[in-house]
């Protein structure tokens, strides 16, 4: 699978100025791919004020996304604010080139920064087929929290939920050792690759991100990582590679068994 990520500045609450930016640089990549990985709340920034900022779905975020997608012919993720019934919830959308697409809200809102007095926290996992993959992409915060991620399946057959595990995020740079150690952590536990897209620049709060978006194997090996500067990356997962490093290193058969309560 060819997967490509946007490690980039944000304007901060200015969803035109990001749409037309994210837009310039997905239509200069160099090669097809099969999903695009944005930022946490990539039309904003990470913000609080969802109230000036959040969207319906089936606006102008959701109908660029679609856009994106079809135009790509490859899968289109990230989050941003959206409102619904009332409340604000910071939603990936996992956007399909068939215009097909469902959506996780985030699990773990960030309590030090007050998002969860403002959003309200999702309550279930997604799991996406695509090209022969399982991808779970989860939202930031949540990569604090393994079990939320435990790669096995419900039926607690020790079989494996997904083969990708994806963070969006928006993540500073005064955390950067936790952002470093836990992607690696959230591979070698889950037997997966890891995929984390952050940001660069300094946002609407005078908080500076570093980015050191990565891709990281299921030994835990960093493949790519990249600090401070802007970019798109395009990276080739094997998953011939995984399934035989599964084989050999059967250690999921050995995993707890547990039922999550939320």
């Amino acid at each position: 699978m060819n997967v490509t990520f946007l490690q980039t500045n944000l304007y901060w609450h200015d969803p035109v100025a990001n749409l037309a930016m994210l837009e310039e640089q997905i239509f200069t990549l160099e090669a097809p791919t099969d999903l695009v990985i944005l930022p946490e709340m990539f039309t904003t920034g990470f913000t609080m004020d969802a109230q000036a900022v959040a969207e319906p779905m089936n606006l102008t975020t959701f109908r660029w996304l679609k856009q994106m997608a079809a135009q790509t012919g490859a899968v289109v993720t990230g989050s941003y604010v959206v409102k619904e019934n009332g409340r604000f919830f910071n939603r990936l959308v996992w956007m399909q080139p068939d215009g097909q697409f469902d959506t996780y809200d985030k699990r773990h809102l960030f309590r030090m920064a007050g998002e969860d007095a403002v959003y309200t926290a999702g309550t279930h996992r997604m799991v996406k087929e695509w090209k022969g993959w399982r991808i779970c992409p989860l939202v930031c915060y949540d990569l604090r929290f393994p079990v939320w991620s435990r790669n096995t399946s419900s039926d607690d057959s020790q079989a494996f939920d997904y083969d990708l595990l994806l963070y969006v995020a928006n993540w500073p740079s005064a955390r950067r050792t936790a952002w470093n150690t836990l992607l690696q952590a959230r591979a070698i536990e889950n037997l997966s690759y890891v995929v984390g897209v952050n940001r660069v620049g300094e946002d609407g709060n005078q908080h500076p991100y570093s980015g050191e978006s990565a891709v990281v194997d299921f030994k835990g090996d960093v493949l790519f990582r990249q600090s401070d500067a802007e970019l798109v990356h395009q990276h080739t997962l094997s998953l011939a590679d995984l399934q035989a490093f599964r084989a050999k290193f059967p250690a999921n058969l050995d995993a707890d068994s547990f039922t999550l309560t939320l």
